[in-house]
């Protein structure tokens, strides 16, 4: 098999089986999987991007009987699509903690021992008071690193005993360095990015509670996504159940109705 060249700059043998998996992970329809499958091994070639292969893949499901599909495997760039600044991303956050039972609040000022502070999030839930730090990346292939856990830890310790807090967070759309990891663990700080930890990660808490973004939305333009998450709206189950979040939009009826359809194939309902 030919090797593929991956947005960090590593190569390594294709694999059928984690394209597979990850065409199944995205709730592909069984009887496309194979066919996928045989259409991206006709356009290999050796280093080719796994960004061409997304591409192909995503072409090939557009074009097939279920074009919803290729919505669902979009996440990953969904995900980075909530740029270009880290608001949008701050409001996912804080809309998955509120489905873990957390109250939160954010981009908050907090006054430290030192100098004060913008904190991405402050969460509660019974005795755990914590502080979040958001980091996106629009880029594949960027990885938080270690200035990232540096800098997070350093927040912490200036505000943690004025403001009574017990607990500090990084979240992080992409992966994180093994260096920032290691110092993460050791410093008592929780970390979820988009593979850790190997049960709960960012992409596992997304696929648990269907938080689809409304950046996987192909019948929405990039502007009309941009308004609506200027206003808030993050998560395509929040227009699914509440259809007049896209008045805004100004929309047709049936335009209305074209969105709608794919946010309940997307979520499932």
């Amino acid at each position: 098999m030919p090797n593929v060249l991956k947005a960090t700059g590593q190569l390594e043998p294709f694999s059928q089986d984690k394209l597979l998996s990850s065409i199944q992970r995205a709730g592909i329809p069984s009887d496309l999987r194979e066919n996928v499958l045989g259409h991206i091994k006709l356009t290999l070639y050796d280093q080719i991007p796994t960004s061409e292969i997304y591409k192909h893949v995503t072409e090939f499901l557009e074009n097939s009987p279920h074009p919803f599909s290729r919505t669902k495997y979009s996440l990953k760039q969904a995900i980075m699509d909530l740029g270009p600044t880290g608001y949008p991303f701050e409001d996912y956050i804080s809309e998955l903690l509120k489905i873990e039972g957390y109250s939160s609040q954010i981009r908050q000022i907090l006054m430290g021992k030192c100098v004060s502070h913008e904190i991405d999030i402050i969460a509660e839930k019974n005795n755990t008071r914590a502080i979040v730090e958001c980091k996106f990346h629009n880029m594949p292939g960027t990885r938080s690193n270690i200035h990232v856990s540096l800098y997070t830890k350093a927040r912490f310790d200036d505000i943690k005993e004025k403001h009574n807090l017990n607990e500090v967070w990084l979240a992080t759309n992409t992966k994180i360095t093994p260096d920032a990891l290691s110092y993460a663990i050791c410093s008592n700080m929780k970390v979820i990015s988009w593979d850790y930890p190997k049960i709960g990660s960012f992409r596992d808490l997304i696929e648990k509670y269907k938080l689809h973004p409304i950046t996987m939305l192909t019948s929405l333009t990039q502007n009309q996504k941009q308004l609506l998450l200027g206003n808030h709206v993050v998560l395509a189950k929040h227009i699914c159940k509440n259809p007049s979040l896209l008045d805004i939009l100004g929309l047709s009826k049936d335009k209305k109705n074209s969105i709608l359809s794919e946010c309940q194939f997307v979520y499932g309902e």
